[in-house]
C-alpha cells in the first residue's frame, strides 16, 4: 500500500470514529455514572438486591461505553498523529508500523458503529435463543449443532458467557433442538439479527453415495429480563413435566427426573431446562425463561406497530432462509 492509499483509508476511518463520537454522548454518560454511583454508596443499596443488580449492570455497561469513547479519541488522535509525521517527513519503519495498526482499528471502529446503533428497548439486554434442526433427520440435526459450536465460538471471541440451558440429542448426530443463555452488554442486540432460518448445502457425510444434500434449521432469540417485571401468570395455565436429563451427567443427573419441561397453555410457549442440578433448579430457571417470553410476548400484542415476533417462525425449509452456508459446489 502507498502512502497516499494508507492516508485515504486513515482519513476515512477518522471521518466514521468522528461520526461514532458525535452519537455517543460522553458528558450524559459521565452524569449518569455519577447518578449511579451515588445510589450504590447509600447504606441501604443492598437491602433490595434485585434494583441493586440492575443498577450495577448498568454501571458496569456505562463504565464500558466510556472506555470506548476515550479509545476512540485516542484511537483518532493516533491516526492524525501517523498522517502528520508521515507528511512531514516520510520515514519507511513509521509507515510500516502505521500500516500495521490499520486492521485492528478498522475491525474496533466498525464494531464500535455497530454497537452505537444498537439502541432499541432491549438490545442491552442477555439473550436466550434457540436452535431447531429442520426436516432432513441425521443431516439436519447435524447442521444445528454445528449452527450451535458456530455461535459458541462467537461468544467466546467476544468475551460473552455462553451456557446451555437445555438440548435434545439427535439419535445418531447432532442435536434436535437447543436453548442457549448468553449474558453480557448489548447480547440480545448482537444476536437478534440472526432470527430466521439458517440453510446448509454440503456434500453429506452422512450420505454412502456422497451425494450434495441441503438442510435447515431455525434460529429464535429473546431478550433476557430482570427479576422484577411483572408476568401474572396461573399456576392453572401451566402444564409442568419432568423427565430424565440427557448429556454428560453428574450427580443425581441422568438418575432422577430432574429435568423440567413447562408448557404455557393460553400461548402454547413451551420451555425447558435440565443442566441445573435439581428439579427444583431447573424448575426455577425455566420459569425465569417463561416469564421472559411471556413479557416479550405481551409486549409485541401490546406495540401493534411491531411486527409480531411468532410471525416470523416460518416452516423450516426452502424459501424462508435469511442466510445460506453454500460448501458446493464450490471448491477451495
Amino acid at each position: 500500500m502507498e502512502f497516499i492509499d494508507f492516508k485515504k483509508e486513515a482519513t476515512l476511518l477518522i471521518d466514521q470514529i468522528a461520526e461514532v463520537r458525535r452519537l455517543m454522548d460522553r458528558h450524559s454518560r459521565l452524569e449518569e455514572l455519577a447518578t449511579l454511583e451515588q445510589q450504590m454508596n447509600q447504606p441501604d443499596f443492598w437491602s433490595d438486591q434485585n434494583n441493586a443488580k440492575k443498577i450495577s449492570k448498568r454501571v458496569s455497561q456505562v463504565r464500558d461505553e466510556l472506555d470506548h469513547i476515550d479509545k476512540l479519541e485516542s484511537t483518532k488522535d493516533e491516526l492524525e498523529t501517523y498522517i502528520s509525521f508521515l507528511e512531514e517527513d516520510f520515514n519507511e519503519s513509521l509507515f510500516e508500523e502505521a500500516l500495521a495498526t490499520l486492521p485492528a482499528i478498522r475491525t474496533f471502529t466498525e464494531k464500535a458503529e455497530i454497537e452505537c446503533l444498537l439502541n432499541d428497548k432491549y438490545d442491552h439486554n442477555d439473550a436466550l435463543f434457540t436452535i431447531h434442526a429442520g426436516a432432513g433427520g441425521t443431516e439436519a440435526q447435524d447442521w444445528a449443532q454445528m449452527l450451535l459450536r458456530m455461535y459458541m465460538r462467537w461468544a467466546e471471541t467476544n468475551k460473552y458467557d455462553f451456557k446451555v440451558i437445555d438440548s435434545l440429542p439427535g439419535e445418531e448426530a447432532g442435536i434436535k433442538s437447543a436453548t442457549v443463555e448468553v449474558t453480557g452488554n448489548l447480547a440480545y442486540g448482537m444476536l437478534k439479527s440472526e432470527i430466521g432460518i439458517h440453510r446448509l448445502v454440503r456434500m453429506s457425510p452422512f450420505n454412502s453415495q456422497g451425494k450434495r444434500q441441503t438442510s435447515f434449521a431455525s434460529v429464535f432469540v429473546y431478550p433476557e429480563f430482570d427479576d422484577d417485571i411483572e408476568v401474572e401468570i396461573d399456576t392453572k395455565d401451566l402444564k409442568i413435566d419432568t423427565y430424565r436429563a440427557s448429556g454428560a451427567g453428574g450427580q443425581h443427573v441422568n438418575t432422577t427426573d430432574s429435568a423440567v419441561r413447562i408448557t404455557h397453555l393460553p400461548t402454547n410457549i413451551v420451555v425447558s431446562c435440565q443442566n441445573e442440578r435439581s428439579q427444583i433448579q431447573n424448575r426455577e430457571k425455566a420459569m425465569a425463561i417463561l416469564k421472559s417470553r411471556l413479557y416479550q410476548h405481551y409486549e409485541e400484542l401490546r406495540e401493534q406497530e411491531k411486527k409480531s415476533t411468532e410471525s416470523s417462525k416460518t416452516e423450516i425449509g426452502w424459501g424462508n432462509q435469511i442466510r445460506s452456508y453454500v460448501f458446493q459446489p464450490y471448491q477451495w
